[in-house]
């Protein structure tokens, strides 16, 4: 594979390293400033001095437990615990809650969630019609997907979750190619139209995403035409990592800066070390800075052989 979204994903990786750490202490001051939660986390740091990931480790790690209890005690006055650089009106359009529940501001950015990315290396392209059967109500993945989507130049139909019966009548008529969601629910769709003894030949691809998506899953897929791919996001920092067609793990989104660090600490393990994911983001809308997610995961060495570097 030769088709990459932008530059970016072949960059050197010494240069994407540069250009990260160059966009960090903006990042680190923007959130002191305009974020009342990072004020008081990182209380007498001088972001202009973080610019290594050594100078980065020795920022707090703030986990999701810590980001619920600030929001929960702060819920009079502010719904996101002073985790938001923006507040309630024309630059923050929806609101979504996660389990918890943890509140996130979605911002007016193109692409707010960097989905595009992942869409595209799951072979989605403009001018087609994404079936997308993720969560429009209370959880933000409907309008990640689809935001991703329309970046690419896709057209989106809203479908959600549920209602097999309507949902197979209008993959039927509106003949869509792509399809977005739980790799569960495409394979109810399947199975609901191999009961009916009903075709589905224009579906041909899926982005995957919000559960396991075991090899047996995907080959099941595959035996029936459609070639899914996977990608991990989370509803606080949107795209993390996303699948290539070299099926060999998941490569890097290029708007976040990834830390592995030691379970229960800021330390950060040897590389090819198991331990819980830390993620900064470079979203000036809801800065996250050395947010624990709480998974456990590995970098892998090397580059990915499609080509990409991250």
């Amino acid at each position: 594979m030769t088709d990459f979204y932008d530059a970016l994903e072949q960059r050197d990786p010494q240069l994407r390293e540069a250009s990260l750490l160059q966009a960090l202490p903006a990042q680190i001051a923007h959130a002191q400033a305009h974020a009342s939660a990072w004020g008081e986390i990182l209380q007498g740091v001088d972001a202009s001095t973080i610019t290594t990931r050594q100078a980065l480790a020795q920022l707090p790690v703030t986990r999701k437990y810590e980001l619920l209890a600030r929001q929960q005690a702060e819920r009079a006055s502010d719904v996101f615990g002073g985790f938001s650089a923006l507040r309630f009106g024309k630059h923050m359009p929806r609101v979504f809650a996660s389990p918890g529940p943890i509140y996130e501001p979605e911002g007016v950015g193109k692409d707010y969630w960097r989905m595009a990315r992942a869409l595209y290396a799951a072979g989605f392209r403009a001018g087609e019609l994404v079936h997308n059967c993720f969560s429009y109500h209370f959880t933000p993945a409907g309008s990640m997907m689809e935001s991703g989507a329309h970046a690419l130049g896709c057209s989106v139909f809203p479908a959600g979750t549920g209602q097999t019966e309507q949902q197979l009548q209008a993959l039927l008529e509106l003949r869509p190619s792509a399809y977005s969601g739980t790799p569960s629910f495409l394979k109810i769709l399947l199975e609901k139209a191999a009961e009916s003894q009903t075709a589905l030949p224009f579906l041909r691809k899926a982005l995957v995403s919000g559960e396991a998506f075991p090899p047996s899953l995907r080959d099941w897929l595959a035996e029936r035409g459609i070639t899914a791919y996977q990608c991990y996001a989370t509803a606080d920092i949107g795209l993390i990592a996303y699948e290539t067609s070299a099926r060999e793990g998941l490569v890097l989104d290029e708007g976040v800066l990834l830390e592995i660090v030691r379970p229960g600490t800021g330390d950060p393990v040897a590389e090819g070390e198991v331990g819980e994911l830390v993620v900064t983001t470079l979203n000036a809308d809801y800065p996250l800075i050395r947010f624990g997610t709480g998974d456990l995961t590995a970098v892998l060495p090397g580059m990915c052989p499609t080509g990409r570097t991250n």
